[in-house]
């Protein structure tokens, strides 16, 4: 795809800085009031693997569960439809072996435990805080590499942007009360990359024409530089998505939570990469200076 004309992007800057607020005020408040509905990677819990001789009935393993008062227990099929796996909150660790002996005494059905895992509250209060100390140590790395490449303007707004990012995430997670485990938190980790990437694709090309085009204001040079990128960035977005709905639909439960984060990471992170970053390179007013020493710059325009 070949865009012969610039876009005017920065001319809805103010209008998409506001739905940048909305969307983070929304998500913090989602977050402080509702909260992550952590699953059992980080709150503790017992894990069950049962093997059926048929395919089994998820219906009927959640009303055994539910008569024994076992009303937050989650059931799902893993893998094939042979294979269940149970998730219960608790912190007794020989509750695995009583649901499955349980499972195994009110189904009439041939069945096998495959596997019975604990993992206890200590264990997933540490993951919970690796997972957050992971995160900030690669907002700090990010800060640092982009500083070095580029300049501290650039490592604002690309910082920003993907705090902005991460925070919605969470935020989407926490409003709709979906499970948050391992899997979600490798999601957000990978969106931070993904958002950092499409970020540095048109930083660099802001660099490039602010030495090119000295006679062009900020605002029309990030103009140009995000056309310029825009097709790289929507063909990279769209294939993105594409297999993101596919693991979506049919990766099954265990990476729904997976895709789903990152199919909210790549779509709002499309949309940052260009207006949050980009935005906040004209509020901290970017100037050719900011780049080029002033010293070298009187050399180069001294040259023959």
């Amino acid at each position: 795809m070949i865009i012969n004309k610039t876009i005017k992007f920065m001319a809805l800057r103010k209008f998409f800085f506001a739905v940048a607020i909305v969307l983070m005020v929304g998500s913090i408040a989602s977050l402080a009031i509702k909260q992550l509905n952590l699953g059992l990677d980080f709150t503790g819990g017992a894990l069950i693997e049962l093997n059926y001789d048929s395919p089994a009935d998820l219906e009927g393993i959640r009303g055994v569960l539910r008569a024994e008062g076992w009303d937050d227990a989650i059931v799902q099929n893993f893998g094939a439809s042979t294979d269940v796996l149970i998730r219960l909150p608790s912190d007794d660790p020989d509750l695995g072996s009583q649901i499955a002996r349980l499972i195994q005494n009110e189904d009439g059905s041939e069945v096998t435990i495959k596997r019975i895992e604990f993992i206890g509250p200590q264990v997933g209060e540490e993951l919970r805080d690796q997972g957050g100390l992971g995160m900030l140590l690669a907002m700090g790395g990010i800060l640092l590499y982009v500083s070095l490449r580029f300049q501290m303007k650039f490592a604002v707004g690309a910082i920003v942007a993907i705090v902005h990012d991460v925070i919605f995430t969470l935020g989407f997670f926490a409003f709709f009360g979906l499970s948050f485990d391992l899997t979600v938190l490798a999601a957000v980790l990978a969106v931070i990359g993904y958002s950092l990437n499409d970020t540095i694709v048109v930083f660099d090309r802001v660099r490039e024409n602010l030495r090119i085009m000295r006679k062009s204001d900020l605002e029309d040079i990030i103009n140009v530089s995000t056309t310029q990128t825009l097709a790289r960035t929507l063909a990279t977005s769209f294939s993105t998505i594409l297999v993101l709905l596919a693991l979506f639909y049919f990766g099954g439960e265990n990476i729904h939570g997976f895709a789903t984060a990152l199919l909210i990471g790549v779509c709002v992170g499309t949309y940052s990469s260009i207006y949050v970053s980009n935005g906040l390179l004209m509020t901290l007013k970017l100037t050719r200076e900011d780049l080029i020493p002033t010293q070298v710059e009187e050399a180069l325009d001294e040259r023959p």
